[in-house]
């Protein structure tokens, strides 16, 4: 396919990825301004308030001043003075991601991914940077240098992600980049590419594993907690519209609460405002915004609430076993530490996953102590790194000794018996 549609259409996608994440904040919107205020008030205010939520999940700051009416009601120390919400809903930035590997891998079998790439990136640095302008007000402003650059960057890692696996995936494919990077890694020693590839396969395995795990508690707390949600939900008294504006704003939140319950099961927990915590060693809160989901909060544990940890360490240990036992027959001349160096190398990648995920899932979203919310990044990377590592490095070490003893049995059961 040649460059120059390979750009048009990622640049297309682009644009249609970033109009529909603003129209997923905008529509409920709309509906307030119709159903609530009749039509009456000027709706420029409403796409602005879009505007700011878009840019809000792909990590922008928006500084807020609360008109005095509203500070008093918050009751909150801060609450009168301008003060930034930092956390970003990460079911916007999820959106862009899923759209950036979809271009990034149509780009690559296309043969031209830097090309389509730096469209699509290129396309999301315009609309933010337009949306940052148009988004600031009196009452909500925003950094144009993160409008400008945080939304591509959440686009850069989906086409970088997309172009990347679609260059391992398909070894004849015809995209430059692609050959160049295979080509400095047929540079590079086999048993080391072999080696970074199998940890970072482990690591990110069971990145996501502890994820998906999260992602179950979190489905059964809901389901639990239900009545306590649908409660606090009607105590808000939003109505059909504000009900819909409520529960789009909490599918935006929702990637964030599945992270702080991959934190919780690891152990160092999260926070809801300055002295709080909820861990598996203790829940300590005090007054928590008024947010439906909230209620599925994750209550005390019992004293096996421990055990959460050996979900790391059993992913660690199974993904090192199939992966290291699928991989290249043992060599009599592979180091003994082989294993134990590819477990490591997980561990780290694993760190490297959840802890910025933690760090990104967290912030400010209000004044006062509630400038403080979410987990730990450096806990949750720590953690991690100790649980993922020390099943990565068992799980490796057992599948090596599986092979060799294996190999010594097969090498026993071949050999001529010269005493007859």
């Amino acid at each position: 396919m040649r460059r120059t549609t390979i750009a048009l259409l990622a640049a297309l996608e682009a644009a249609v990825a970033a109009l529909i994440g603003l129209g997923v904040a905008l529509v409920p919107l709309l509906v307030v301004w119709a159903v609530h205020f009749g039509l009456a008030v000027d709706v420029s205010s409403f796409f602005r308030a879009a505007a700011d939520g878009w840019l809000l999940g792909h990590g922008v700051d928006v500084v807020v001043q609360l008109d005095e009416l509203t500070a008093a009601r918050i009751a909150l120390p801060g609450a009168g003075d301008p003060f930034p919400i930092t956390i970003a809903l990460l079911g916007f930035a999820l959106l862009t991601v899923v759209a950036g590997r979809r271009i990034g891998r149509r780009s690559a079998a296309g043969g031209h991914s830097i090309t389509g790439s730096v469209a699509a990136v290129v396309v999301y640095a315009a609309a933010g940077g337009v949306l940052g302008l148009s988004a600031s007000t009196g009452s909500a402003a925003v950094p144009f240098w993160q409008a400008l650059l945080l939304p591509a960057f959440v686009m850069a890692i989906g086409v970088v992600l997309g172009a990347g696996l679609e260059t391992l995936r398909e070894a004849g494919a015809g995209d430059l980049a692609g050959g160049w990077v295979r080509a400095r890694l047929d540079d590079l020693s086999p048993a080391l590419v072999a080696s970074v590839r199998q940890a970072t396969r482990i690591g990110a395995g069971a990145a996501f594993g502890v994820l998906a795990v999260a992602g179950v508690v979190v489905a059964v707390l809901i389901a639990a907690d239900y009545a306590t949600i649908a409660g606090l939900a009607q105590a808000l008294g939003a109505g059909v519209d504000g009900g819909l504006l409520l529960l789009v704003t909490e599918l935006a939140f929702l990637p964030n609460f599945v992270i702080w319950v991959a934190s919780w099961l690891l152990g160092p927990g999260f926070a809801i405002g300055t002295g709080t915590t909820v861990a598996p060693g203790g829940t300590v809160l005090g007054q928590i915004p008024g947010i439906p989901l909230l209620g599925a909060l994750p209550g005390d544990a019992p004293a096996s609430g421990v055990l959460w940890l050996l979900v790391p360490v059993v992913l660690g240990f199974v993904g090192a076993w199939f992966v290291l036992r699928a991989g290249s027959p043992v060599d009599e001349h592979d180091p003994w530490w082989r294993p134990v160096a590819v477990g490591a190398g997980a561990a780290f990648v694993a760190a490297i996953v959840l802890g910025l995920l933690a760090w990104w899932s967290g912030g400010a979203i209000g004044p006062g102590r509630l400038a403080v919310v979410g987990p730990d990044a450096w806990a949750v990377a720590l953690v991690t790194a100790a649980t993922v590592g020390t099943g990565a490095i068992v799980g490796g070490v057992a599948a090596r000794v599986q092979q060799r003893t294996g190999l010594a049995a097969a090498a026993g059961t071949s050999r001529p018996d010269l005493g007859r």
